[in-house]
């Protein structure tokens, strides 16, 4: 973050490429836009963008008062899904004798286009406004230099007729761009799907996140993409099994499924007594976000499925992967990092996850209010994650 000294030499700037000034505290709009906007780094400065709240056009300050309450709002964006990919950025209050200034340090994504309710934000010097087609296939390209992550890298040897373009269009596409664009766009196929993060136009192949969502068959290039569900009649793996299921190909169809089987086969309802109110055994809720976890964080790279065991006192969830980036046993669960970003993304849009990095959080919350026992996360691996969750005791 600056210091205050850099802040005061930034009031007496025009607003550019780097800077958006603002009074207001609560157009929403306004600082969504900014902060995809610095996000997307259309210019290429390599360098944070910065959204000041409390500050004039001309520099000057109006005596505004920043409280907490508006800390956590501009914080929100971090998290709350209306900005996706998740911006990387920071707040921070400096005091004036004039008023006080809420500063939103905002990183360049490593991978653009970063939309904001579905619309691609840019600025180049004072223009703002949405990317045009041209735009946004130049921060695709930018992707394909500075991508790290192993989802938005691209899948060799895969092509078009890989991927379901029914499955992209028809269900996928709705809930990604905003109404307007998606009205007006005329793009072909590969550009849309480029501009989503599913292809790469450099090497003219769908990426791996593209495969994972809407391959035919997914795994042909990642073997080890899929869930094993089994049930087990005892207490550990050496007793008999009475069900077992494989939970694969694409991802936006296989994370529906996923969904309505936790409903139908994993949460129970059971009844003590005549007359007594039904208890249940997990809920529903603290399942998927758990579930959901281990298929967004995993390691693709791994030739070994997500393990989902219900044994006849638990469940077990281990996925490929540790911990990885930021997140550390010291830390978790207050920090997180994302493994495989376009995958969080994706789930976010479809509605599967409600935010960012509160998945655990919410599991754990909802396992306490049903009564269950206190999850057990095992993080001290360096190529597995895994959770235990207790069956609820009447």
């Amino acid at each position: 973050m600056i210091t205050q000294e850099e802040l005061t030499r930034m009031l007496t700037e025009l607003e550019a490429d780097r800077i958006e000034k603002t009074i207001s505290k609560t157009d929403s709009d306004k600082f969504g836009e900014a902060i995809c906007s610095f996000s997307n780094d259309m210019p290429g400065n390599l360098l944070p963008g910065y959204l000041l709240v409390g500050v004039t056009d001309n520099g000057t300050l109006n005596g505004t008062n920043v409280d907490e309450q508006l800390i956590q709002t501009l914080l929100s964006y971090r998290t709350d899904g209306r900005i996706v990919p998740p911006p990387a950025m920071t707040v921070a209050k400096f005091t004036f004798p004039g008023g006080d200034v809420a500063v939103v340090e905002v990183q360049p994504s490593l991978v653009p286009p970063v939309r904001y309710k579905g619309k691609v934000c840019i600025r180049i010097g004072p223009r703002k406004g949405i990317a045009n087609e041209a735009e946004e296939r130049i921060l695709s390209s930018k992707r394909s230099t500075f991508a790290r992550t192993f989802d938005t890298q691209p899948c060799y040897g895969a092509t078009l007729e890989d991927l379901s373009t029914d499955i992209f269009k028809n269900t996928y596409l709705p809930t990604a761009i905003d109404e307007a664009t998606l009205i007006s766009n005329g793009r072909d196929p590969i550009e849309q799907l480029a501009s989503l993060k599913f292809y790469d136009l450099k090497e003219d192949c769908p990426t791996n996140a593209g495969i994972l969502l809407f391959g035919k068959n997914p795994r042909f290039y990642m073997p080890g993409a899929y869930v094993q569900y089994v049930r087990f009649s005892g207490e550990d793996e050496i007793s008999d099994f009475e069900y077992e299921h494989r939970f694969e190909g694409d991802l936006t169809t296989q994370l529906k499924i996923m969904n309505e089987f936790i409903k139908s086969q994993i949460v129970r309802r059971v009844q003590h007594k005549l007359g007594e109110d039904y208890e249940i055994t997990y809920p529903q809720s603290a399942i998927q976000e758990l579930l959901y976890n281990a298929v967004i964080h995993r390691d693709y790279q791994s030739n070994a499925p997500i393990k989902f065991y219900e044994f006849s006192n638990r469940i077990e969830i281990i996925n490929p992967g540790g911990l990885f980036g930021d997140a550390r046993p010291e830390n978790f669960p207050n920090k997180n990092d994302y493994r495989n970003p376009t995958l969080a993304e994706a789930a976010k849009n479809l509605g599967f996850i409600n935010s960012f990095n509160v998945g655990v959080k919410r599991a754990q919350a909802a396992l306490s209010k049903n009564g269950n026992p206190d999850p057990i996360f095992i993080i001290d691996q360096l190529t597995s994650f895994g959770v235990i969750i207790f069956k609820k005791i009447g």
